[in-house]
């Protein structure tokens, strides 16, 4: 085992996979000589050479149609958008071509693409750099949706992501590239696409949740028990689109009462369809209306006042009141 970081995690499992796959590039803005805006990959271009790590031009529209284009030939490209507001630019390709690629042709061609790009919120930067923008892809059938909030998670999902015959949003929180280490199994190893993980056992509610806000759940949680006593079940989602809608039917049979936090606007994210699909397969098992907690439904805020826009422990206990309490 090994002690990395977040971002240590992924740049790992871009390696293995580099070693293990000839057909495995790497690209986008800065990604090469530099190793990304915050170092995610730095290295790799001196281990595999320019021809498969390599910088492309200030053009997100590019980056998404040579992913494309090297795909349909067989390659396995990890595309960085390097920061979540700029991946308008490339929607085009990535849920359009790329997205149905599979589909258009037949089952001819595949995209099998990973489209990288950090997101999130709490670090004070620029505008457009830190939206929660996970809820556009999930409304996109043939593009998978996958968010760790772990090193051990972060490397086992790049790791699926990369071997993936479709493509893969890839969101990797800024606020959590640094902010912890953890044990992570040196060589391959891989973490299911489309399974969401317990990481707190509870019987009186279920907290949905991904990124950064399984830890702030984690908090409210902790801090809930101490105060009223209840034990509250955490589920890292992990994956967004797969949904692993057995898990948290599972869970809420078990607990009758749910909240979904996510960072994203509440009008935004996953929440929405989680509740409508928790309605539809286990409205019987609530004792109580599903809520949201999540950030206003107004445009991300300057940095000035993002850490009173973003959810905190402190609204998830209040969201996990209300539905104890209904």
């Amino acid at each position: 085992m090994a002690q990395m970081n977040l971002k240590e995690a992924i740049r790992d499992a871009i390696r293995v996979e580099m070693k293990r796959d000839e057909n495995v590039l790497l690209f986008g803005e800065d990604v090469g000589h530099v190793g990304g805006v915050f170092r995610a990959t730095e290295g790799l271009q001196k281990e595999f050479g320019e021809e498969r790590v390599f910088d492309t031009p200030l053009a997100e529209s590019a980056i998404g149609g040579l992913a494309v284009g090297l795909a349909v030939q067989g390659f396995r490209p990890i595309a960085e958008i390097q920061f979540v507001g700029f991946i308008f630019e490339a929607l085009d390709q990535m849920f359009i071509q790329a997205a149905r690629m599979r589909y258009r042709s037949g089952g001819r061609y595949n995209a099998p693409i990973v489209f990288r790009t950090p997101f999130g919120g709490g670090v004070k930067a620029a505008e457009l750099h830190t939206d929660s923008l996970e809820g556009l892809a999930i409304q996109t059938p043939g593009i998978k949706v996958v968010i760790p909030s772990n090193p051990y998670d972060a490397k086992g999902l790049m790791i699926s992501a990369i071997r993936d015959n479709d493509p893969v949003f890839f969101m990797e929180h800024l606020n959590l590239y640094h902010a912890f280490r953890a044990e992570v199994p040196e060589g391959e190893y891989t973490v299911p696409i489309g399974k969401a993980n317990i990481v707190r056992e509870g019987k009186h509610a279920t907290i949905l949740t991904y990124g950064q806000m399984v830890h702030k759940s984690l908090q409210a949680a902790e801090e809930i028990k101490k105060t009223r006593g209840v034990e509250v079940e955490v589920i890292d989602l992990r994956t967004l689109s797969p949904l692993d809608i057995d898990t948290i039917v599972e869970s809420i049979k078990k607990t009758n009462r749910a909240i979904v936090v996510q960072e994203a606007q509440r009008m935004a994210g996953a929440a929405p369809e989680i509740i409508s699909q928790i309605n539809e397969k286990a409205i019987l098992h609530l004792e109580a209306p599903v809520l949201r907690v999540g950030a206003p439904d107004t445009i991300y805020p300057f940095a000035q006042i993002e850490d009173a826009w973003l959810p905190n422990p402190a609204r998830i206990i209040e969201g996990l009141n209300k539905v104890l309490d209904f």
